[in-house]
């Protein structure tokens, strides 16, 4: 049972289906007709931002990048299988860390150290962090509810806030993971105070 009126939807996988076949990526853009991908979803709260996209091909990786680059992203969070070249991003000063993990699961435990201990250090300065999987329904979503429930916010409320930007985020065993999720407040100080207090 899913607390908090929170239910799961049968589109929250990572993949989509082609409806007889998808068309050619020319752009980063959504898609139109049977397969439509959700445009990026910036997603912010406190002071902290994430962008969930899609998976980008190297076909769109130049719009990707300006896409990127519109939401002061320096990290590119990739949590499926890579498809893609990270040259570009390099050369644009962004930078691509793989997490992967297996489509329509919750993430295991190193995965999910590894991803607060790099919003943790993007946090400290301020930059928007990008996270995608294939299609930005399952994987990707779920990290940023981790983070968003370290940094306070309810599990509930995490959902509810990433689906109003990402229809059909986050499927049921993805939402019964993150209902049991206990944070440990580890972002919740996350960045340093630099002003002064006077007495």
């Amino acid at each position: 049972m899913n607390g908090g009126g929170i239910t799961a939807t049968p589109g929250g996988r990572d993949s989509i289906s082609s409806g007889g076949g998808a068309p050619p990526p020319q752009a980063f853009a959504p898609r139109v007709g049977k397969n439509i991908r959700p445009a990026p979803s910036e997603i912010e709260f406190k002071d902290m931002k994430f962008l969930i996209t899609d998976r980008p091909s190297d076909a769109t990786m130049v719009a990707y990048i300006e896409e990127l680059c519109r939401h002061s992203v320096k990290d590119v969070v990739r949590v499926c299988e890579p498809t893609y070249q990270t040259d570009l991003l390099a050369q644009h000063g962004i930078t691509v860390t793989n997490l992967v993990f297996d489509d329509g699961t919750a993430p295991p435990a190193q995965v999910v150290e590894e991803w607060l201990s790099l919003v943790r250090a993007r946090r400290a300065v301020g930059t928007t962090v990008a996270v995608h999987c294939v299609a930005g329904l399952g994987r990707a979503p779920v990290l940023v509810a981790i983070a968003l429930m370290e940094l306070g916010m309810r599990y509930e409320d995490a959902v509810q806030h990433i689906r109003t930007k990402r229809r059909g985020a986050i499927n049921a065993k993805q939402l019964a993971y993150l209902e049991k999720y206990r944070p440990k407040g580890r972002l919740k100080n996350g960045k340093t105070a630099t002003a002064c207090c006077v007495q």
